[in-house]
């Protein structure tokens, strides 16, 4: 892959095309939080919709299609009501081996900073508001989870679940690391270990959340959202983490400048190159969702 601090330039560049529109004009209107997979010749692009705290936070998750990568059309869409909970928060889309969808979803227990995870599944995307659900990280009194970055290796599933410890009190929930996990399902998980953690007296010293994981060669590569203290919460910026495992990450390159909101990176590789999709402040204080291409060397210079 491409040398990671071309890959922040590449985030950072604010001429990047938009390929999701925020639902409102200001600060709290955001599009964001993708997750992108390229399937049988085709781009699909999970994200989260929100609007200002009293207007309703996070209240859907869409699902949608694209055949070039930048021009979507819905497919399915889950709402904060549907799932009881105050807030929706970054997606994970996964197809299964039989043809199907599954959708992970963050979501917020109301008058509380607890998050827990669930997944709702379908035959077919069109009908995935109304598949089966299943809790797969509940989170107790002391731990809440949400953000999760899900992929299947052969029949092994891998998750890397943002943790925010709750035993502070509010004023330290915004507090993050990076957890590794496994399942035989991507229903039942086994913690594995920390990931990534911050980093003391740094741009992340307050928080570290994996966004999307690619294997290169005999190592991983992966992005992630860091933020320096509680008063950055919800204007992360991007930095790239090399591993020597799935579940050993250090941090070695970024982040992206300060001032701009740069977050959620997230890769859908297609045959001839990489799809990058991320979520990017504006100058009216709105978040709107960006995509940019990188070719394989061999490849056109479109997708």
């Amino acid at each position: 892959m491409t040398d990671p601090s071309h890959l922040l330039e590449l985030v950072a560049d604010p001429a990047a095309t938009t390929v999701i529109e925020p639902p409102g004009d200001g600060v709290g209107f955001w599009a964001g939080g993708p997750s992108a997979v390229w399937q049988d010749g085709s781009f699909y692009l999970a994200y989260r919709l929100r609007r200002p705290v009293t207007e309703g936070r996070g209240y859907a998750n869409v699902v949608a299609r694209s055949a070039d990568g930048e021009t979507f059309e819905t497919v399915a869409t889950v709402t904060s009501e549907q799932f009881d909970s105050a807030s929706l928060e970054r997606p994970a889309l996964v197809p299964l081996a039989d043809g199907g969808w599954r959708l992970y979803v963050s979501c917020s227990t109301e008058n509380s900073k607890h998050w827990w995870v669930e997944a709702i599944e379908s035959d077919e995307l069109a009908t995935l508001a109304d598949g089966k659900r299943t809790v797969v990280l509940p989170g107790d009194d002391a731990t809440a989870w949400k953000d999760v970055v899900v992929r299947r290796s052969g029949p092994e599933w891998q998750m890397w679940a943002c943790r925010h410890p709750l035993d502070g009190g509010d004023d330290h929930a915004d507090r993050m690391t990076s957890v590794y996990l496994t399942s035989d399902d991507g229903l039942q998980w086994q913690e594995r270990g920390t990931a990534l953690g911050p980093t003391p007296d740094t741009w992340d010293a307050r928080g570290t959340r994996i966004t999307s994981v690619v294997r290169t060669g005999d190592g991983w590569l992966a992005f992630y959202d860091g933020r320096a203290s509680a008063a950055e919460n919800w204007f992360e910026r991007t930095g790239v983490a090399l591993g020597t495992g799935p579940d050993a990450f250090a941090t070695s390159a970024g982040p992206t400048p300060h001032g701009r909101t740069v977050r959620y990176v997230s890769l859908a590789e297609s045959p001839l190159g990489t799809r990058f999709y991320w979520e990017a402040s504006r100058s009216d204080g709105a978040n709107d969702l960006r995509t940019a291409y990188v070719p394989r060397p061999e490849s056109p210079s479109q997708s």
